[in-house]
């Protein structure tokens, strides 16, 4: 009966000395309530006024510029001379073409008057058939090299013409390429020539300006930075499909509709998208999680206490925030630290729950 007692009195003593089981740890969070709200895009980009024609206008030949009547700036008109070259030797070419059409020609009247004079003789039996086919033969020659002359002397005539250069429309001297007195090579820059009437805005855009706008016919405001108060409407022409290698923007090239005649090739203006404005939710970087390579939240729910992981669409990235387009509705609580550590499913408590756009505490 003893044994028994300081047996039960054993395990009494044990049972009270066991720790107690440690209480579960519910872990604070901070997080901001969803409140989506109309956030207009005002990035802004800043270009150049470009032409959206310019060519390149050469001689067709080779020789010495004698002149270049035009500068940079010079308005110009359709058929306008501007430059030319030495004709010295265009001119001595054509002297040189027109007598071989000459000689070609006389050669061709003495050799048909041989044919038709044995051509008679042949038909009354006094000369042999050889010699009939020897002067056939002799004006068929000289039929060709008449032809052949002719042609010549029409060439020579074009390249006479080519020493001078013609504007091929309207437009303006945007840029020159040589001066009088240097030797030039066909298809040698001498000007370009861009129209006036047609007027492009070349923008260097980062990847993260693109998101919502990828495709050709989008809407753009433009400005002069020179007088920010005279906008004029766009349309996104062209988007470069690669990014320059060493600024990783694209070139972003838009027509100007109607743009005033102030607004000058070279001139510097200012851009962005002319766009409603979308209902976002914007919250700050540090709420932001990866699902399976995807952008993703934590989102506290209310029933059971615990983090949930919530796949979202971002619209764009800013400084220190992220713009939210879809995936979040409004009063859904987001956690916004210490998400790197969370799990599914795990017991969490809010610390506070600021509405999302202002400072969390």
């Amino acid at each position: 009966m003893r044994s028994w007692s300081l047996l039960l009195t054993l395990v009494l003593t044990l049972a009270a000395c066991k720790p107690e089981s440690a209480a579960v740890e519910v872990r604070p969070v901070r997080a901001v309530v969803v409140d989506p709200k109309s956030i207009p895009d005002n990035r802004q980009a800043v270009g150049e006024v470009k032409p959206r024609y310019e060519s390149d206008l050469s001689f067709r030949v080779t020789g010495k510029l004698v002149a270049r009547r035009v500068d940079v700036g010079a308005v110009v008109k359709k058929g306008d001379i501007l430059a030319s070259l030495d004709v010295v030797d265009f001119q001595n070419r054509l002297r040189s073409a027109e007598a071989d059409v000459a000689a070609a020609e006389a050669a061709l009247v003495e050799t048909q008057s041989t044919e038709t004079r044995l051509g008679k003789l042949l038909k009354n039996g006094w000369t042999p058939q050889a010699s009939y086919d020897t002067a056939l033969h002799n004006l068929q020659t000289a039929e060709a090299k008449l032809a052949a002359a002719k042609a010549n002397l029409a060439l020579v005539r074009d390249q006479l013409n080519y020493t001078e250069l013609k504007a091929d429309f309207d437009g303006v001297i945007t840029s020159v390429g040589a001066e009088a007195g240097q030797n030039v090579s066909a298809g040698q820059m001498v000007v370009k020539l861009a129209r006036l009437t047609d007027k492009d805005g070349v923008f260097n855009i980062a990847e993260t300006a693109l998101l919502d706008h990828r495709t050709e016919g989008a809407e753009v405001i433009v400005w002069p930075l020179s007088n920010p108060q005279l906008t004029i409407e766009g349309v996104v022409r062209e988007i470069s499909p690669i990014a320059d290698s060493t600024t990783r923007t694209y070139t972003v090239k838009v027509t100007l509709k109607n743009p005033p005649r102030s607004i000058l090739f070279g001139m510097s203006i200012g851009s962005r998208w002319k766009s409603n404005p979308a209902l976002v939710v914007t919250l700050p970087l540090s709420a932001l999680f990866e699902k399976n390579g995807a952008p993703a939240v934590w989102v506290f729910d209310r029933k059971s206490g615990s983090a949930t992981l919530k796949a979202v669409t971002v619209a764009r990235y800013d400084a220190d925030t992220v713009v939210i387009a879809s995936g979040l509705a409004k009063g859904d609580i987001v956690v916004t630290a210490g998400i790197n550590t969370l799990r599914e499913g795990e017991k969490v408590r809010l610390a506070d729950a600021a509405p999302t756009g202002s400072t969390e505490k």
